[in-house]
């Protein structure tokens, strides 16, 4: 039996084995909002679901974005959806979907908005999606950066000292007191791709750089600015969650070695890792605030005090979820459809030492960090197992479908990295860039 042949037999003997786990009458749908027609995330629901013969439905920006064209997908429907659209007019849109799916989908959102639309309009689509039954404003404030530091004090959980301001004057004030670098994000789900202050997290160097911003009308001015954690003294951590109906929640810790942009944009490359601790510390925050479905939170370890510190929660998939799983073959997404679906979740430990490289996003990234003074001492020196986010041998186009569409992001991505080396020289600005998904 040729090597191909060998790897083929094997995937279709294991997808026979956990199929007996998913209830394959019940569909799934990848909810979306914005333009983001390559995007790793959704293409991991589709193979991780479709292995298992879940019938999959995605929202599509056209007929040959990455998702639409895999093997794995059951239909598309083709709908530009935006976070300036009207919430009613989305959710008559996914009431629509819902229809014509024709029976009850488990929804997973890939994004803040999407998130926060589910959750606040819960009442609306349950009749079509099966939905995890959390507090409808939850996933807004947990989106929200100054929301989330809020949560964080009361619920005592170590996070960067956090100020929001929400005017030009408010800004100006703060430059005139504050001590930095700092950290500039925009504030808020919705309000980040209508109004944008910043491009996206922005490390401010001087009182000149926010004065700049100060000076600027927005139509909505909704700035958080953070306590600037030395990257020479720090490691990134992330963990991804499945929280059930009593917030109890399967765990997945690891360390972050790239992202794109470099250091707060998506991950690019990553180690899975057990870490007890901040395990712990995850799951009492998820329990305390009775948060249920599926979120990606960002640690920053602070070599300094030794704390683990929480960046951010969101409260969706998180793009590199993938490179988590149990020894019984269970991810995030995988939980939340048999959970939704009424049967059990099971219970084994997190395989440690697997690595993801998400290979767009990679390639720019090795050569931002080819000078870089962050290091992951936590990361192993081998990966026991290599997770590719695109390129997979039993659904291969996608990988070639994204190549095409990226070659100007790419292009454009790389000169803002240059241009941001360049104004950091000359003591101006240095922005990095957000992705929607991490």
């Amino acid at each position: 039996m040729t090597g191909a042949s060998t790897f083929a037999a094997n995937l279709a003997r294991s997808q026979r084995h956990r199929s007996q786990l998913a209830d394959r009458g019940v569909p799934a749908l990848i909810v979306k909002i914005g333009h983001y027609p390559v995007h790793s995330g959704g293409l991991g629901v589709l193979r991780t679901l479709g292995r298992l013969g879940v019938p999959v439905y995605v929202i599509s920006e056209d007929a040959f974005t990455p998702a639409a064209l895999s093997r794995y997908c059951t239909g598309r429907f083709m709908w530009r959806t935006t976070s300036r659209d009207n919430p009613e007019v989305l959710v008559a849109g996914l009431q629509d979907i819902g229809r014509r799916i024709g029976r009850r989908s488990v929804a997973v959102p890939t994004d803040d908005e999407a998130a926060t639309l589910i959750a606040e309009h819960a009442h609306e689509l349950s009749e079509y999606f099966l939905l995890p039954d959390i507090r409808p404003g939850l996933p807004r404030q947990l989106a929200n950066k100054h929301e989330l530091y809020r949560l964080c004090r009361q619920h005592d959980i170590p996070a960067p000292a956090s100020v929001l301001l929400s005017s030009g004057a408010e800004a100006t004030a703060f430059a005139e007191q504050a001590a930095f670098p700092v950290v500039a994000k925009n504030a808020q789900p919705w309000v980040r791709w209508r109004a944008p202050v910043v491009e996206g997290t922005t490390v401010l160097s001087t009182p000149a750089e926010l004065l700049a911003l100060a000076r600027t009308e927005y139509e909505e001015f909704s700035l958080v600015v953070q306590e600037y954690l030395p990257l020479a003294h720090a490691e990134d951590w992330i963990v991804h969650l499945y929280s059930d109906g009593n917030s109890d929640s399967l765990l997945f810790t690891g360390v972050k070695v790239r992202s794109w942009p470099q250091h707060a944009g998506a991950t690019s490359c990553a180690y899975a890792v057990p870490n007890p601790m901040l395990a712990d510390m995850a799951g009492r925050f998820c329990k305390e605030i009775g948060f249920k479905g599926i979120a990606d939170l960002d640690f920053r370890l602070d070599r300094r005090d030794g704390q683990y510190k929480l960046l951010d929660f969101n409260p969706r998939l998180g793009n590199q979820f993938r490179l988590f799983q149990t020894a019984a073959g269970i991810d995030v997404v995988r939980a939340l459809h048999l959970d939704m679906t009424g049967r059990i979740v099971p219970v084994s430990e997190q395989v440690s030492g697997r690595k993801i490289v998400v290979e767009h996003f990679d390639l720019p990234a090795r050569l931002a960090y080819r000078n870089s003074s962050y290091s992951t001492p936590s990361a192993p020196a081998r990966a026991t197992s290599t997770e590719l986010a695109w390129a997979a041998r039993d659904d291969p186009v996608p990988f070639f479908a994204m190549w095409p569409r990226l070659a100007k992001p790419l292009a454009s991505n790389l000169g803002r990295m240059l241009r941001a080396r360049g104004r950091r020289q000359q003591g101006r600005p240095g922005h990095i860039t957000e992705h929607g998904g991490s």
